[in-house]
């Protein structure tokens, strides 16, 4: 049995929050490649890692959240994907192998491809573009297989039938994205995947991103609710929401407002709670002290 369904049978864990605006105020541009930092600035990234694992992250994630090759190519770097993917594993397992009960999540985003019949992708062709960066992700030493943000259940069907290939040992973490309706884009209600995701042999589901956490608790009371015996739920939710503030986007969700959010999350039953877009180091804190 993988020491992450274990640790998670005995306690609620936190994970870590966002990497994209920490990657801004350290210098990253609108439109820069972050996973090129896995190579040219490691010690930012593994400064940001740091940080969230001493605030109390028994989850850090790689930054490698647009490494598909498609995502890669929207910058010139898809001949790069096992370099900046094994890079991105490399230095969260550095970073997690100092902490105690410390656990490196493989991050993978969406393709940015639409399956059929909206798209081109098809699941043969879905698996063979995941695999090769979980091929990568896994030779850089991970924990588990993080597929996130996702709206599209075949899109995640593709993902996870090359995660069983390439690594079968290793847990699967799904979190989709839901928007005010409390579907995802496409239509995706919170039962509905953790029922299928499941059904897929899937033990860890959840959401993530979103708009803040009161809506955040709707729908953890929706996968908590379809969990069957055996499965995790994990709720990741954005700081509140981005207000501009001159020509940026701050988003207005305190740590305080986290710490409460963590509690109920642990009390309706969410066993991994973490943050997404516009959170810190200090919100993984608030969390990890609420929960404990």
């Amino acid at each position: 049995m993988s020491a992450i369904y274990e640790a998670l049978a005995n306690a609620t864990l936190t994970s870590d929050g966002a990497m994209g605006t920490m990657l801004q105020a350290r210098g990253l541009t609108d439109g820069g490649a972050p996973e090129l930092w896995n190579v040219e600035k490691p010690e930012e990234i593994e400064a940001v890692l740091e940080a969230y694992a001493a605030a109390g992250a028994n989850f850090i994630t790689t930054n490698t959240f647009g490494g598909t090759a498609g995502r890669l190519a929207m910058h010139g770097l898809e001949d790069r994907l096992e370099e900046l993917n094994k890079a991105g594993a490399a230095i969260a397992r550095k970073v997690a192998d100092r902490h105690e009960n410390c656990f490196v999540m493989g991050d993978i985003g969406p393709s940015g491809e639409l399956m059929e019949p909206m798209g081109t992708l098809t699941l043969e062709s879905g698996k063979d573009l995941f695999a090769a960066q979980i091929r990568a992700l896994v030779a850089g030493g991970i924990d588990a297989i993080l597929i996130e943000t996702m709206s599209d259940l075949s899109e995640v069907e593709a993902a996870v039938l090359a995660a069983k290939e390439v690594a079968p040992e290793l847990p699967i973490i799904v979190t989709l994205s839901f928007d005010t309706n409390l579907r995802t884009m496409m239509g995706v209600k919170p039962a509905m995947a953790v029922q299928q995701l499941s059904a897929l042999g899937v033990r860890i589901i959840g959401a993530n991103c979103g708009r803040g956490t009161d809506e955040m608790s709707q729908i953890a009371k929706e996968l908590v609710g379809a969990r069957p015996e055996g499965v995790f739920i994990i709720t990741q939710s954005n700081a509140g929401l981005p207000k501009l503030q001159g020509d940026e986007f701050i988003y207005d969700g305190t740590p305080e407002e986290m710490a409460r959010y963590a509690k109920e999350m642990k009390d309706l039953g969410v066993n991994i709670v973490g943050s997404c877009c516009g959170s810190s180091p200090a919100h993984t804190q608030a969390i990890s002290a609420a929960i404990a």
